[in-house]
């Protein structure tokens, strides 16, 4: 995939990525169990791709307007650095964010889905939507991915971000041995 000079400056910068689960993480269904509790389905790659972010240094950090114990088993295994949930109003979630972690907006990058994620994305230094994402946020935002929601989405950002900061070889090179 050629990126213009551009878009690897707003790359080059990403510090931490931000993503949303419902649309990103996943399919955007939500089902409940009869016990009432929510069940979600994750991809793998998905989760590989935060992996390899985490062994190079760049933080992830989820940011969704719903809560779930489902989302804060699967941050753990894929080693998100922290969870902000029942963010109604994301921007103000996105902005304790950037105080946490001492961050310029230039320095973050988002993956988001539908317009509650509108306010952020308008904000962040890289953003992108999910090929699934509501129309109105495709023209809005840096980059749609060609994967949709829950089936490689993040894991295309991932690999964008390392590549193009030069750190795809670092964290999987003793897989090509």
């Amino acid at each position: 995939m050629q990126l213009d000079s551009k878009l690897k400056d707003k790359i080059q910068k990403v510090k931490v990525l931000i993503l949303d689960v419902d649309g990103v993480l996943t399919d955007g269904k939500i089902i409940y169990s009869s016990f009432g509790h929510d069940i979600k389905e994750f991809d793998v790659k998905d989760g590989f791709g935060i992996t390899l972010l985490h062994r190079a240094g760049i933080r992830s950090v989820i940011l969704s307007a719903r809560s779930s114990r489902t989302i804060r088993k699967r941050a753990k295994d894929m080693h998100v650095d922290s969870i902000y949930e029942n963010a109604h109003v994301k921007l103000d979630a996105y902005n304790k964010i950037l105080k946490r972690y001492k961050l310029s907006c230039e320095e973050t990058a988002f993956i988001g889905d539908d317009l509650v994620d509108l306010p952020v994305l308008s904000r962040v230094g890289f953003s992108a939507c999910t090929a699934c994402a509501v129309r109105h946020l495709k023209d809005k935002v840096d980059y749609v991915t060609t994967h949709e929601g829950g089936s490689g989405a993040v894991r295309e950002i991932a690999e964008m971000i390392l590549n193009v900061q030069e750190l795809w070889q670092s964290v999987t090179g003793r897989y090509f041995k």
